[in-house]
C-alpha cells in the first residue's frame, strides 16, 4: 500500500510483513547501476557520522554482541564498513584484541579517507576469505534492495560458524514512524527499504539464520546462524545471555590492558533497552488494566450476569491494585517518558 513520496520516489509498506519499500522501479534501477546511492557526495556527507558512531554507540553495539554471543569469538567482522573506522575504534578500545576484528567494504571511499588496519578488505562479505564468529553491521541494510539482502545473506551464512552472532542496525517501519520521519532517503543517504522484523526474517530464515528482536528497540535485531537457542521469549533469553555471558567472550571485553570499560558500557546498554521494555511492558498492562476496571464500573450489571464464573477463575481484584501501587511510581515515570517522546 502507498506509505509516502520523498524526493519523487514512492514509498510503499509490504501488506504481508510491514517493510517499507521504495518503488520497484527505482530499486529495479538501483541492481541494475542506473542509479548509485554510493557516489563520492554520500561519503563527503556520512565520514563523520560514521567517525561519531564508531567512537560512540557502535562501540556500545560490539560489547553487546560479545555478551549476547554463545561461542567464543576468534573474529568478529563490521560488515559495510564504511570508511573503517569502527576497527580503529575497537583496536583503541580493545588493543590486545585488535587482531581478531575485520571489516569489509564493498563501495569504501578514496583511499585516502580510510582506515590503515590491515584486516580492512575492499570485497564483499563472501569473498573475505575468512570464517566469523560475531560481528556487526551498522546503518547498512537499509541501502540493500530486497535481492541485494538476499545475496548478503547467503554470503553470510557461506562465512559463519555455527552459533555466530550478528547485530544488524538499522531503522524499522515502526522507527521511521514514530521516531524518525525523515530516516527513509533515496537520494542523500540512499536509504530505500525500511526493513520489519519479519521481513528480515523472510529473508535471512531461509539460509539458517534465526532472527532475534531486541525488546526496546526499533533500529536493531540479532541474527544467530545455526542455532536452536531460541525457544524462550527474546526478553529473557537476552536477560539470561546478558547476566551469564560466555567466560571467554566476558575477559576479551573485561581483562584486557584497557581495562574493563567496554564489558560494563555493553552490558549497562543493553540492560537500558531491556529495563526500558520492561517498563513499556508493564504500563501498557496497567493501563489495558485500569480501562478494564473502569469499563466493568460502568456496567456493574454486566458483571453480575456474565462475569461471576470468570471472576472466580481470574487473579483476585486486590492483587492486581496491589501489582498497579507497587509500580505507581515506575509507571508515572514511564508515562511521562511515552507523552515526552511519543508526541
Amino acid at each position: 500500500m502507498p506509505f509516502r513520496t520523498i524526493d519523487k520516489v514512492d514509498y510503499f509498506e509490504c501488506e504481508t510483513c510491514g517493510s517499507l519499500f521504495a518503488d520497484p522501479a527505482f530499486l529495479s534501477d538501483l541492481e541494475s547501476g542506473r542509479v548509485s546511492n554510493y557516489q563520492h557526495s554520500y561519503w563527503e556527507s556520512e565520514l563523520h557520522a560514521a567517525r561519531e558512531r564508531s567512537y560512540g554507540s557502535s562501540l556500545q553495539r560490539i560489547a553487546e554482541t560479545f555478551l549476547y554471543c554463545r561461542i567464543p569469538i576468534q573474529r568478529f567482522v563490521d560488515i559495510g564498513s564504511g570508511p573503517g573506522y569502527l576497527l580503529d575504534a575497537a583496536s583503541q578500545a580493545l588493543p590486545d584484541a585488535a587482531n581478531m576484528f575485520y571489516g569489509v567494504e564493498l563501495f569504501p571511499p578514496d583511499q585516502s579517507l580510510r582506515t590503515s588496519h590491515p584486516n580492512y578488505k575492499v570485497c564483499s562479505i563472501g569473498d573475505a576469505g575468512e570464517r566469523f564468529d560475531a560481528g556487526v553491521c551498522v546503518e547498512v541494510i537499509e541501502h540493500l534492495t530486497p535481492s541485494m539482502l538476499k545475496g548478503l545473506a547467503k554470503q553470510l551464512a557461506q562465512v559463519s560458524t555455527p552459533g555466530a552472532l550478528y547485530l544488524i542496525n538499522s531503522g524499522q517501519p515502526a522507527f521511521v514512524k514514530n521516531e524518525d520521519p525523515n530516516y527513509l532517503d533515496p537520494m542523500g543517504r540512499g536509504h530505500v527499504v525500511s526493513y520489519s522484523i519479519e521481513g528480515a526474517r523472510k529473508i535471512f530464515e531461509p539460509h539458517g539464520f534465526h532472527v532475534i528482536p531486541l525488546p526496546g528497540r526499533h533500529w536493531a535485531f540479532l541474527l544467530e546462524f545455526q542455532s536452536d537457542d531460541w525457544k524462550q521469549a527474546p526478553q529473557a533469553l537476552l536477560e539470561k545471555r546478558l547476566w551469564s555471558p560466555l567466560r571467554e567472550n566476558a575477559a576479551v571485553l573485561r581483562d584486557g590492558s584497557a581495562g574493563s570499560l567496554m564489558y560494563h558500557a555493553g552490558r549497562d546498554a543493553a540492560r537500558v533497552y531491556l529495563e526500558y521494555a520492561t517498563v513499556v511492558e508493564r504500563t501498557n498492562w496497567a493501563l489495558e488494566m485500569q480501562a478494564e476496571i473502569e469499563r466493568l464500573r460502568a456496567n456493574p450489571s454486566h458483571v453480575l450476569a456474565h462475569g461471576e464464573a470468570n471472576v472466580r477463575g481470574a487473579h483476585p481484584a486486590h492483587a492486581d491494585f496491589e501489582v498497579q501501587s507497587a509500580h505507581a511510581g515506575l509507571l508515572g515515570r514511564a508515562r511521562h517518558w511515552l507523552r515526552t517522546h511519543t508526541a
